[in-house]
């Protein structure tokens, strides 16, 4: 009896906790950016970039976190008809990365738009 009390009180004061956190988000405002790339490395060029552009207009940054890497696998077949045992595989890796920014100021979100960044990078920018 005593343990499923105090599995009861954890679970009333995780819930209080979580309300209590939630009451702090409300008031702020948080850009959220998701970039995307084939190369990693681009990839983190530009999202260093984008922290560094961020962090020298006095913005709390959150990140970068990576994302899972979606892989695209296709198989091929090298010849029509006489070799169909004889096959090719490609695979497309697609590298993502999270970067959230708290309160951004109207000075970051246009820093954030005139910046130029190398081809092949694709950027989703959110407001939450």
């Amino acid at each position: 009896m005593d343990k499923k009390t105090t599995k009861k009180n954890t679970k009333s004061e995780t819930v209080t906790l979580k309300t209590k956190n939630a009451s702090k988000t409300e008031g702020s405002s948080v850009l959220r950016i998701r970039v995307k790339a084939y190369d990693s490395k681009i990839l983190d060029s530009s999202v260093k970039q984008i922290i560094e552009t961020a962090l020298r207009h006095d913005a709390q940054v959150v990140g970068p976190i990576p994302l899972p890497t979606e892989i695209k696998k296709y198989t091929v077949n090298r010849a029509s008809f006489v070799y169909k045992n004889a096959r090719e595989q490609y695979e497309m890796r697609i590298h993502r990365r999270l970067i959230d920014i708290i309160n951004p100021s109207a000075k970051v979100i246009e820093a954030l738009t005139n910046m130029n960044l190398p081809s092949g990078v694709n950027i989703e920018v959110k407001m939450i």
